[in-house]
């Protein structure tokens, strides 16, 4: 079996010797360990600094494309170069490579075809208490909409069988670490996670340039990932909110006929009826979007036969 390690960068010349150098060439359950990394149109050299470390594999994007891009370029990438495993990871070191053979050891005992490495996020000094909050309420909410267990879900560290690749699609253009999970959740992927270490920072966060962009962020991701994979639910509540005011109205102004009091309460019709059509038009927008989000799943399959299906022939190739 084949496992590449797939790293995103941009502008990581500096960072990229070091991680790279911690980076295992030989890991139990796999004959080959290949390492691939994706420059998403660095200015900096990185992709040279790659090319001189020795890696297997570079991908050049000829313009920045942002990080969850380059995540399925690479997975793309990974999967036409014979990968059984891709194994992603962050350039600046974040991630302990030597947590790398528990991270596949589910994939490779046959028990998941995702897992993702929980950091100790309580126990990282430089995350602020407020990052550590964030970072949990953002899992927690992730765990609900997808129905995993995953307890970091904005951990980059993750492995994926070839399988798993082909049926993920990231629609993000911000990050992919949540979209995903909450997408193989939808579509029955079997998935489990481990715990891992982490290095001393050597860089800030590019993700997380400041507090309160990060979480306004972060909300927006997770509000247009509920919708794209949860639509009616969503919409549903948007009418039920819309929808409860009106009832009231209404009500009110029945109980106020009954007395005898209706006259010169007609607005109360007139401001029900407006509210119970918005709930109503908001509904049919859901049901709307419900097809839509069906369709989405009916598209992302065929890509996933297409793509193995050009994966085959690679290898095909390859082989001859």
């Amino acid at each position: 079996m084949k496992l590449i390690l797939q790293i995103p960068c941009y502008n990581e010349a500096e960072q990229l010797p070091e991680t790279l150098a911690a980076l295992p060439r030989t890991v139990p359950g796999f004959d080959t360990v290949e390492i691939l990394v994706i420059d998403d149109g660095s200015t900096d050299g990185t992709a040279e600094v790659a090319r001189e470390a020795g890696v297997d594999h570079v991908v050049v994007l000829p313009h920045n494309e942002g990080l969850a891009r380059a995540f399925s370029i690479g997975l793309e990438a990974g999967l036409m170069r014979g990968a059984d495993v891709i194994l992603n990871l962050d350039a600046d070191n974040q991630y302990s490579a030597a947590s790398i053979p528990a991270l596949v050891a589910p994939i490779v005992a046959g028990e998941a075809q995702i897992v993702v490495g929980a950091r100790p996020i309580g126990k990282i000094e430089t995350f602020s208490p407020v990052k550590r909050t964030l970072q949990q309420l953002g899992s927690w909410v992730v765990r609900l909409l997808s129905g995993t267990d995953i307890p970091d879900a904005p951990s980059g560290f993750r492995a994926m069988t070839a399988e798993a690749a082909t049926r993920l699609y990231v629609f993000s253009s911000y990050s992919y670490t949540l979209e995903t999970i909450i997408q193989a959740g939808r579509l029955g992927i079997p998935m489990t996670w481990v715990p891992v270490e982490v290095n001393p920072p050597t860089r800030p966060s590019r993700l997380m340039k400041s507090m309160l962009g990060y979480i306004l962020r972060s909300a927006v991701t997770i509000v247009r990932i509920f919708v794209l994979y949860n639509p009616l639910r969503f919409f549903t509540g948007l009418a039920a909110i819309a929808a409860t005011p009106g009832i009231i109205v209404f009500v009110r102004f029945l109980l106020l006929y009954l007395d005898g009091e209706g006259q010169g309460h007609v607005q109360s019709l007139v401001i029900g009826g407006a509210l119970l059509a918005v709930a109503a038009v908001t509904f049919v927008g859901g049901l709307i979007a419900d097809l839509v989000a069906a369709n989405r799943i009916v598209l992302t399959e065929i890509r996933a036969r297409l793509l193995r299906d050009r994966v085959a022939e690679a290898r095909r190739r390859e082989a001859a």
